[in-house]
């Protein structure tokens, strides 16, 4: 696809640049030198980042550290995740709900700082005989116990959630199942299919809108993935950049419908800093 000027000029004029983690600015456990050096180039213009990841395996503030080590500075309130979504929803909709979680200790320290009416410990142990809400996430901790117990709450009445929808974590060395292949199994399995959040879902827009205090004509979002980061922007009108950088490769966009496809398309972060700054 050929990049519109229209889009250019827009790309140029937004408040706010958010940036997908894993496989955009970084991949496992190391940076992209030219993304460092565009989220620099945005600053010292006056530009607002935010760094939102699906990745719910992890709490903000080891993704603060992570950024930090990487070179990337980032600021306070710059940082979310859809395990902050997910938290949050269940916090403010379902208070009164009890919650099983298949997910890493990690999520579970974050959901129970949350508030989160949790009735397993952080390895998904549980006596409890039954539970409101099932939650499963992106679990590098996760064992066949723990997806017994999910699926026979779900089978019992259970609500289902899921933090978010990936099907598969980016890494040095290739992929790794993630939050969307296990919810994948528990459903087949039990049946149920999840109510998903993180990108590109209403609620993660939301929270986008909240933490900043900008509406989402004045955001611009970038990604590696075009069914969660492209997916957000097409879906809520905000200006969707794609990098090649990630999982989705230049073939998987030309077969993509129109309606699907990112309103820009760029090799890497370090055309699209290019095209905002100049060689």
């Amino acid at each position: 696809m050929t990049n519109s000027e229209g889009a250019l000029a827009a790309l140029r004029e937004k408040k706010l640049y958010i940036f997908d983690m894993d496989g955009t600015i970084y991949l496992g456990g190391k940076p992209f030198p030219f993304a460092i050096d565009f989220i620099k180039k945005l600053r010292d213009d006056g530009r607002r980042i935010l760094f939102f990841t699906n990745n719910a395996s992890h709490d903000p503030v080891f993704y603060v550290e992570k950024l930090q080590k990487l070179g990337f500075a980032p600021r306070e309130g710059e940082i979310c995740t859809s395990g902050d979504v997910t938290a949050a929803f269940l916090t403010r909709m379902r208070a009164d709900k009890s919650v099983y979680l298949l997910g890493t200790p990690q999520l579970w320290e974050q959901f129970s700082r949350a508030g989160v009416r949790l009735i397993c410990d952080r390895d998904g142990k549980t006596t409890a005989e039954r539970a409101d809400i099932v939650v499963t996430s992106f679990d590098t901790t996760l064992t066949y116990e723990k997806l017994t117990v999910a699926c026979d709450f779900i089978r019992g009445g259970a609500e289902y959630l899921c933090t978010h929808p990936d099907f598969n974590c980016p890494t040095e060395t290739g992929f790794i199942p993630d939050s969307g292949a296990i919810a994948a199994c528990v459903t087949a399995s039990t049946g149920v299919s999840p109510i998903y959040f993180g990108k590109p879902y209403p609620e993660t827009v939301a929270m986008m809108e909240e933490l900043t205090g900008l509406s989402r004509a004045d955001m611009c979002i970038f990604g590696d993935r075009l069914y969660t980061d492209i997916a957000t922007g097409r879906r809520h009108g905000m200006l969707s950049v794609l990098v090649l950088t990630g999982e989705t490769k230049k073939e998987d966009v030309e077969s993509a419908g129109d309606a699907d496809k990112p309103d820009l398309l760029f090799p890497s972060l370090a055309e699209v800093s290019a095209a905002i700054f100049g060689a």
